[in-house]
Parts: structure tokens; C-alpha cells; sequence
């Protein structure tokens, strides 16, 4: 019995379909070893969001062959999009497989090992043009509450950084008859917690011509027996009318936690990045999901120091950022990505100022996610139970309120939904029930 080891890089979608590989080797009868284990076939899901995840992606494969130089190694995902022909000149790779051709994986490898190895194979297509999801599935996953499913892949918006169109091609929606049998199976099996996500979720749907939009997958899955919540990936603002968070609202299994991607809080700074939404139509949406729901959870993507950014332009995101008080901020400083329009963009921002503003934000994001943490003091809490964790030198059970907010309790177990009244904090990240 051939071993298999997988190490997974960048978002939720990558990570589901790193489960789906596994699940197609195990099926074909490999016996899966923990990544820092040797191998017979190391498998490295790989991401190009920034550099930094190309030179990560690069490291992770070098570092599979250096533990079995014997071993075939295998990169596949967006980096490999990105930089097959690079790729293609690494004598440490053995096999390339690029998006949409993981479903083969099983196959491409009883072929390389029939032809008793030898040359690198690549299985790279061109992304751009494929029209067709690509069929994958799970039916368990390590996280024994909360199951992510990939509805979505491919984007068409264009950000002028972003070069993931380019290495995920464009929209395509998973049919809602396949999420509804994936979902069934998973409830099932005690997932209590369905994520829906996708690299651009709020699209899905426009490419099946009137079968299904992103609402009738939520209502579908709601429907589903076993399934007590579920929770919204990354969404584009302009998605959210007064209609549809009324539609959510009703809904009592959706999770009052959304994630909207804003980037900058200046209105020239959006414009540069072929971002569609100003600042005031941003603050509008999140001003209906706070009149719609209580107390919802707002959490953001930003960027800072891209090309062209001044002292005033961070300034005018800083206050935005303060007027909308976000729950969460993921802080990302700009990084340049070969092929798009930003690179070519002139008054590029060095490097310590981008950190500077980095720290800023962060330093922010820290005090107003305390805030909205404290706010859950002293009132009625729902949670779902997922594992133990020692805490200050005691064990408790961890979870998430709806809001997705971290709690501990001193009693319960995993995938056991309790409520009750936390009234201290028991870190600046975790509230004590």
C-alpha cells in the first residue's frame, strides 16, 4: 500500500478541495500519513494570493522532496496556474496539476507509476477557458462540527491586484442538486455547521441561466434535517439589499455573521483597484444588516499600500474603518502580482510604509473586536461545542456563538449546541460562559 501525505495552502476553497483529494486517494487505496511523515506521494494544494504564498508554495515543495527524494511530488492549485513553466523546469516536482484537473488525481498518478515514472507530467489547462465545474466531493472532514462546502470557483470581477481570474478562471456554479446530496451526507454523519463558500460566492448561480441563485442554495440547505446553522463565506457588498439580508432574516439557521470584502475606505483608492462600490454604498449595506439583524457580526478584508496610496487616502480608510467598526479585519499589505494592472501602476509604496500602516490597522482591528467581544457580556448566548483547549492552565470546551465569536465553557462536548450567559472575559479572544 502506497502512502500519501497533503499539505494545504491559502483559502477555504483550497482547503475543501484538499479534503476532497484525500478523500480520492484514500478511495483508491493509499494510506494518508501526517505531512511531516515520509511519503510515498506528498500532494502541496498551493496558493499565489500574494508572493508570499508563491514562496511558500515553493518552500512546501521543496521541503516534500527533501524528506523522500524517492517520493513523487505533486503541485497543483493556483500557483501552478500561475508559474507552470517555472514549475516545469523544478526537478524537484514531479507532477504539475493545475485547477480543474484535480478531480484526476488518483489517475494521473496509477499513470506516472504504470509508466514506472520518469519525465515530469503536466496537467495544466487553460483555466480561462473552461466552462464546467469541477466535480468535486467530501463526506467527512477532520472539523467534526463544521463542514465547509464549495459552491463556486473562477471570478470576473478584475481587481487591478488581484490575479486569482487568472489562475481560477471564470464563474462557475456548483448544481444545487450536488450541494444538497453532499450536505444530506455530511448532516448525516453529526455536521451540525454548513460554511458555503466559493472564491467569489455572491456570483453564483449567474452562469446556470435562472436554475438557481445564491439565496435558493441557502434556502435548500436550510431545509436539509441535521444542519443547525449556516454560516456565509466572503460576499460582495453590493449583494446585500434591504430584500435580501429580509430574506436571511427569515431564515432563523443563517448565522447573523458576514464577511464583506471592502479593501480601501477611500473612493479614489476603490477606483484604482476596479473595486465597483464607494465607501457611503459600503457603509449602506452594513447599515441594513444592522437595522435587519441584531447585533450582526461585519467582518473585512483590507489592503494597505496600494500603488498611489497617500498619508491622507490611509487616513480617510482609517476613519471609514472607525465609522463602521468592524467585528474582525483581515490586514493585508499590497503585494504586486506579475499580469495585473497594478503592477504596472506607477507610485508604488515602499515597503516600511506599507508595515507602518499594517501596525496601525492591526492595533484597530485589536481594539474594536475587544468591543464588539464584550458586548456578549451579561446576554443570552448560543454555542456550538467543538473541541477541548487549555486555557490559563484549566481545560474547557471551545466553540462559536453565531456571531462567530470564541467562548469557553467548563462543561459540554463536542458538536453539543448549549446556551447560556457569559458575564467575563476569559482572554481578550475568548469570553467565559
Amino acid at each position: 500500500m502506497r502512502t500519501a501525505a497533503l499539505h494545504n495552502l491559502g483559502c477555504k476553497v483550497n482547503a475543501y478541495e484538499t479534503e476532497a483529494m484525500q478523500q480520492i486517494l484514500e478511495d483508491a487505496g493509499y494510506q494518508i500519513v501526517d505531512f511531516g511523515d515520509q511519503a510515498d506521494v506528498y500532494v502541496i494544494n498551493t496558493c499565489s494570493v500574494t508572493n508570499v504564498a508563491d514562496k511558500k508554495s515553493r518552500q512546501m515543495l521543496h521541503r516534500a522532496k527533501a524528506k523522500n527524494p524517492q517520493a513523487v511530488v505533486v503541485a497543483t492549485g493556483c500557483y501552478v496556474q500561475a508559474a507552470a513553466d517555472r514549475l516545469k523546469e523544478d526537478a524537484g516536482v514531479d507532477l504539475i496539476i493545475g485547477n480543474n484537473k484535480k478531480k484526476d488525481l488518483a489517475a494521473i498518478l496509477e499513470d506516472y507509476f504504470a509508466k514506472s515514472r520518469g519525465e515530469q507530467g503536466s496537467y495544466v489547462v487553460d483555466i480561462a477557458n473552461e466552462g464546467e465545474y469541477e466535480e468535486l466531493h467530501i463526506d467527512r472532514i477532520a472539523d467534526h462540527t463544521r463542514a465547509f462546502i464549495k459552491i463556486q470557483d473562477g471570478c470576473n470581477q478584475f481587481c487591478s491586484y488581484c490575479i486569482i481570474p487568472y489562475t481560477r478562471g471564470r464563474i462557475r456554479s456548483r448544481r444545487a442538486a450536488d450541494i444538497e446530496r453532499e450536505v444530506r451526507t455530511l448532516a448525516e454523519k453529526g455536521y451540525r455547521e454548513i460554511v458555503l463558500t466559493g472564491i467569489h460566492l455572491s456570483s453564483y448561480g449567474k452562469d446556470l441561466e435562472g436554475e438557481a441563485d445564491l439565496l435558493d442554495v441557502i434556502r435548500l440547505v436550510h431545509g436539509i434535517e441535521g444542519v443547525d446553522r449556516i454560516r456565509l463565506g466572503s460576499l460582495e457588498p453590493r449583494i446585500i439589499t434591504r430584500e435580501f439580508a429580509q430574506a436571511l432574516r427569515k431564515l432563523p439557521k443563517v448565522c447573523p455573521h458576514f464577511h464583506l470584502s471592502l479593501q480601501s475606505g477611500c473612493e479614489s483608492t476603490l477606483k484604482r483597484m476596479n473595486r465597483h462600490y464607494t465607501p457611503d454604498e459600503y457603509l449602506e449595506r452594513c447599515r441594513i444588516l444592522r437595522e435587519v439583524f441584531e447585533n450582526p457580526a461585519i467582518t473585512t478584508d483590507v489592503i494597505v499600500g496600494f500603488p498611489g496610496e497617500t498619508d491622507e487616502e490611509f487616513e480617510e480608510t482609517k476613519e471609514f474603518l472607525k465609522k463602521v467598526h468592524f467585528y474582525e479585519m483581515h490586514i493585508f499589505k499590497y503585494s504586486r502580482r506579475a499580469g495585473t494592472r497594478a503592477d504596472r501602476m506607477p507610485d508604488q509604496v515602499p515597503e516600511p510604509v506599507k508595515t507602518a500602516r499594517s501596525e496601525t490597522l492591526l492595533e484597530l482591528e485589536r481594539r474594536m473586536s475587544l468591543e464588539y467581544r464584550k458586548s456578549f457580556l451579561g446576554k443570552t448566548c448560543e454555542i456550538l461545542l467543538e473541541e477541548p483547549e487549555v486555557i490559563g492552565g484549566k481545560q474547557y470546551m471551545t466553540g462559536h456563538t453565531r456571531e462567530y465569536v470564541r467562548v469557553a465553557a467548563e462543561s459540554g462536548s463536542r458538536g453539543e449546541i448549549i446556551t447560556g450567559i457569559p458575564e467575563k472575559m476569559l482572554t481578550d479572544e475568548v469570553i467565559l460562559l
